[in-house]
């Protein structure tokens, strides 16, 4: 058979297992698909599908020593993968396929400029280097749509907006124009004028140099947007695959009719007009100063917060909107008094604007977080049933052992959490349980208030649609008011009755949810609701500067 007429890569009967001791547990079970020249394919599923396992396999990349293949063979362009040396599979990756990973900033090194990173890959490949391998660097930076790209081969990963960073792997990705290009879930942390950005630009690199992508996602509106064939996977296995439109048109899986269905749906708690006011801020600042010098001398600011007021009423959500970097995440931490600010800030009709330490303990118990990355949050060192705890042993000592422990198993099983679990480690449960368990630790104190930071952004469809439902409940058992941070709109539609929508750290618009994603008056919000809702509408917001 003509090699050309063959799939590109050509994955047949794979299976990964990860041995514990004596046994072994199947995360990838006789998984087949094919990817032809040209072609885009994306694996699809929730988190702990397999998906991310069958693409790392590809290049023989799994992280895991006690990983093993016990089926399977990865033909790419005739050749099989999983019989090559590692110096055979070194000459494949980066030269033949590629990869694009989640998190930039994980992956590129805070130790070297963007200009190194880059170069040490075309020296690798190529072998130039000097004046060749940076006008190369300049001129992959500019296909990325990077702005300025000189300026930029100085800069460190952390100098970078997120958009930044996934430009700059892109960039590393195509530096030797692979044949076929892995993007494992690109846009995941990414708002949504960022996403669709990056998005269009491996649209058009695709079609510009001919290149084959498999696209590892939990978002199927990315793909439908970006894939011709999609694979669906659960437990391990592809339980349906086929032509996009088919297969979102006529699922025949349950499972597939499962995940299309996980669209959260749009049910906010109605706002009461004569609720009390809860949290209210006037002309708020948070402005970080700039200084340089040898003297460190101020000046100018950086202002992530500028002159904003709200007011959040009892049983309220408030969402906030807007694109990375805009003040959403500054003003949350700033109206809980975690971060200084200037401006009054009125919680529970108490002013708690320049209260000391000690003044501001008294209010913590009814002012609470939930941090954007379960991972990050909860202590691997302790117990969840102790994490839980903790905040009712510091803010009500007096609690006895066991009335602490029945409000600790009330919480998880307000969450959906089992409480016999709360003797395991965080490590020991998945990113959505995860998340329940910091929502558990929330709630345990009976706040009044509580900030919701992207609290959705690290789950799958499935799971956001749980958390949704979850958030949702709890808030009508307990009256709680919510300050919902997030820039994926789907979900914020879905709880949000009241909105603001900001950019540089001012309120452009602001109104009744409903009526805002209605009719959006600011040629932002539009841009911004369009890249949200119809991603290829959504070109009047210009890339990141």
């Amino acid at each position: 058979m003509d090699v050309l007429s063959q799939p590109l890569l050509d994955v047949r009967d794979l299976s990964v297992a990860f041995r514990h001791g004596k046994s072994q547990t199947l995360a990838v079970d006789h998984v087949s698909f094919a990817i032809n020249r040209g072609e885009c394919v994306a694996l699809v599923g929730e988190s702990g599908s397999g998906k991310s396992v069958s693409a790392l396999s590809v290049l023989k990349l799994l992280p895991y020593p006690n990983a093993s293949h016990p089926s399977g063979r990865i033909l790419f362009k005739g050749r099989d993968l999983l019989t090559l040396s590692e110096g055979e599979i070194r000459e494949v990756r980066g030269n033949d396929i590629s990869i694009i990973f989640q998190e930039p900033m994980t992956s590129l090194n805070p130790l070297h400029t963007i200009e190194a990173q880059i170069g040490e890959v075309i020296f690798l490949h190529s072998g130039l280097r000097g004046a060749k391998a940076r006008a190369r660097i300049v001129e992959l930076l500019t296909q990325v749509g990077i702005p300025e790209p000189e300026t930029r081969l100085g800069s460190y990963p952390h100098q970078l907006s997120g958009g930044q960073r996934q430009r700059v792997m892109i960039a590393m990705a195509l530096a030797n124009e692979p044949d076929l290009l892995i993007a494992d879930e690109p846009t995941t942390a990414l708002d949504v004028t960022v996403q669709a950005q990056i998005l269009a630009l491996l649209a058009d690199i695709r079609t510009r140099l001919g290149m084959s992508m498999l696209f590892i996602t939990h978002d199927l509106g990315i793909v439908r947007r970006i894939a011709d064939t999609v694979c669906v996977m659960n437990h391990g296995k592809i339980v349906e695959q086929g032509p996009v439109e088919q297969v979102f048109t006529s699922p025949q899986h349950p499972y597939t009719r499962a995940l299309l269905a996980a669209e959260p749906k749009p049910d906010p708690a109605p706002p009461c007009p004569d609720a009390p006011v809860v949290m209210q801020a006037d002309d708020l600042k948070v402005w970080f100063p700039i200084k340089r010098g040898f003297l460190r001398k101020t000046v100018g600011h950086i202002k992530a917060v500028d002159g904003v007021s709200l007011a959040v009423r009892k049983g309220e959500t408030l969402g906030v909107v807007g694109e990375s970097g805009s003040g959403k995440t500054t003003l949350g931490l700033a109206l809980l008094r975690l971060i200084s600010s200037d401006g009054p800030i009125v919680f529970l009709g108490h002013n708690i604007q320049g209260l000391r330490f000690a003044e501001m303990r008294p209010h913590r118990r009814d002012m609470q977080i939930v941090f954007q990355d379960p991972y990050g949050a909860l202590s691997p060192r302790m117990a969840v049933g102790d994490i839980i705890a903790e905040g009712l042993s510091v803010h009500q000592p007096q609690l006895a052992e066991h009335e602490r422990e029945a409000r600790v198993v009330k919480a998880l099983t307000d969450v959906g959490l089992d409480p016999a679990s709360r003797f395991r480690y965080p490590h020991e449960f998945s990113g959505g349980q995860r998340q329940r368990i910091s929502i558990a630790r929330a709630v345990v104190l009976e706040p009044n208030f509580v900030v919701l930071d992207e609290p959705t952004s690290a789950l799958d469809m499935l799971f956001q649609a749980q958390m949704v439902d979850l958030l949702r409940d709890l808030q009508r058992q307990r009256d709680l008011t919510y300050m919902f941070i997030s820039h994926d709109l789907r979900v914020v539609a879905s709880l949000a009755s009241h909105l603001i929508v900001m950019r540089h750290g001012k309120i452009v618009e602001e109104g009744p949810a409903s009526e805002l994603f209605q009719h959006p008056k600011t040629d932002y919000t539009r841009a911004l609701f369009a890249a949200a809702f119809n991603i290829e509408a959504a070109g009047s917001i210009a890339p990141e500067a």
